[in-house]
């Protein structure tokens, strides 16, 4: 297929890409920012378009799960997509059905209409990561590969930490609509970037034979499981039919897709990469770096607004400093391995510093605010900073350079996947938490408690001087009670779940030691563009 508008083209030569790689890099992450915003940026203007489309809290989580879902079935097969069609024009085709379906959600007059298009936005965007990382890979020289990683990665963390922030804001100022009318003028602008500046891969490969039964079991396969992570908890997982059948539908179309992939002859993704056991490894901490990154994201905001009373657009403008420091510490990262300092060795600093701003969120109190925040914020920003790009790197080592588009693929499916199970999880762990906990604080309240008498009593009569009869103000000095119990209860779930998923990422490093081939931009050999 030849490239859209070719009038536009830049030259292809080695020169000319090598002179422009940082404004490729730029476009690029440019284009994985807006796929991402939109992942986090509709929650906040979820009420405002319940009201407006007459729609169901259920029925409008729709909004949110047909865009995950489309991108999860689209990020496996990118790399496919991107050699049949052509890199640049894979992009540029992916970003301009997101700008277009952007417009369409922004112009729904229905719920219907308002899922399909996200649906569509979703099938456009996903495999803009993957594929924005395999262009990196190719445009940068082995040298200068950390530095383009620190500018991806960057986007890959921005992204959903901004949506919150960025939502309130416009649907405050603006309405809904505007949330996908931003992506407009963006998406244009990566459109002609792209363009201009994009190179086709050198490693292009276009298979004979399109496997439209593997790519059925993968978005059968796929598409169940991420359905499952997303309604399961609000269905009370197994005791749910439905989540039972999704379940079901998942690991048949999964186990037919592996044994498939494995033995056709062009398999629409490659699995035999994941026989590379640094590679694998890698798969596998990056699962736990996707679960620990967006629970806690989607953590802190559940905590900060039903516990402490922030609103959606506050508890943004807490979370973009540890954006911020996220952003900071990957150009850091970029120049200590450049200088030499082993990948494993800032991964394993990145999880300890990771650890300890978990163990900073453990201590987190309902009466917590922006200044007990603001730390260990910035130190979670910093600790998977440190942790992420070096990991990508490591990850992607071994893997030859045509199959680097495959291969980034299942990275960021991996991510984004093991981001939804941490989510899932963490939904359903707090619920459970806190009921264990409120079991353990009720042990407490014993009416021979001395501390429990004294408390009821300062109620009730405070309940009495306002007038009420003494049989109701006792009762209404036990719900006080029961309120505050259940406010400890969840606070503690909080910080328990919080310390839980810093302990996951120390319990991953053991992973290093099948992962210690040097990243490619530090292997002796390596030779520059």
């Amino acid at each position: 297929m030849k490239p859209f508008l070719p009038g536009l083209l830049r030259s292809n030569s080695p020169a000319s890409i090598f002179e422009n790689r940082f404004i490729i890099a730029a476009t690029v992450t440019l284009a994985c920012v807006l796929e991402l915003l939109d992942t986090s940026i509709v929650n906040v203007a979820v009420p405002h378009m319940m009201g407006s489309l007459g729609a169901t809290l259920d029925e409008i989580t729709w909004v949110s799960i047909g865009y995950v879902v489309a991108n999860v079935i689209v990020l496996p097969i990118s790399g496919f997509l991107a050699n049949q069609f052509g890199r640049r024009n894979y992009l540029a085709l992916s970003i301009l059905i997101f700008t277009i379906a952007s417009w369409a959600c922004g112009n729904a007059d229905s719920l219907g209409e308002l899922v399909f298009w996200r649906i569509v936005q979703g099938l456009g965007g996903g495999g803009l990561i993957a594929t924005a990382q395999a262009t990196l890979y190719e445009v940068f020289p082995a040298k200068e590969m950390a530095t383009a990683m620190s500018i991806f990665g960057m986007g890959i963390m921005f992204g959903p930490s901004l949506g919150p922030t960025v939502g309130g804001w416009i649907t405050d100022t603006w309405s809904w609509p505007w949330i996908f009318y931003i992506n407009l003028p963006l998406g244009a602008a990566a459109l002609l970037l792209v363009l201009v500046f994009v190179p086709d891969s050198a490693h292009r490969k276009t298979v004979p034979a399109v496997d439209y039964l593997g790519l059925i079991l993968l978005a059968v396969g796929v598409g169940a499981l991420q359905l499952m992570l997303e309604r399961g908890e609000k269905l009370e997982w197994f005791e749910s039919t439905e989540i039972i059948a999704y379940t079901i539908a998942s690991i048949l179309a999964l186990i037919a897709f592996v044994i498939r992939e494995l033995e056709y002859e062009h398999p629409i993704v490659n699995l035999r990469i994941m026989q590379d056991s640094q590679f694998s490894a890698g798969l596998l901490f990056t699962f736990f770096l996707g679960a620990a990154l967006f629970s806690t994201v989607f953590l802190f905001p559940v905590y900060a607004q039903t516990l402490i009373g922030f609103d959606a657009f506050q508890t943004g403008m807490i979370i973009l400093p540890s954006a911020l420091a996220a952003a900071f510490a990957m150009p850091i990262a970029a120049k200590l391995l450049a200088r030499g300092v082993p990948a494993w060795g800032l991964i394993a600093t990145g999880a300890a510093i990771f650890l300890y701003a978990m163990w900073g969120h453990h201590l987190f109190s309902t009466e917590s605010g922006a200044a007990d925040f603001f730390w260990p914020l910035i130190l979670r920003g910093l600790g998977l900073g440190l942790v992420f790009m070096p990991l990508n790197n490591l990850t992607l080592a071994r893997i030859q350079p045509q199959e680097i588009p495959n291969a980034s693929g299942l990275y960021n499916l991996t991510r984004q996947l093991g981001g939804s199970v941490g989510i899932a999880l963490s939904a359903t762990l707090l619920v459970k938490f806190e009921d264990i906990k409120r079991s353990a604080l009720v042990e407490h309240l014993a009416h021979d408690n001395a501390a429990m008498a004294e408390r009821l009593n300062v109620f009730t009569h405070l309940f009495q001087q306002k007038g009420e009869a003494a049989a109701l103000a006792t009762q209404k000095a036990y719900a006080v009670i029961n309120g505050q119990v259940a406010k400890q209860a969840m606070m503690l779930a909080f910080s328990d779940l919080f310390m839980l998923f810093g302990i996951a990422i120390v319990l991953m490093l053991p992973l290093l030691f099948w992962m210690r081939t040097p990243p490619r931009m530090a292997q002796a050999g390596d030779v520059a563009h």
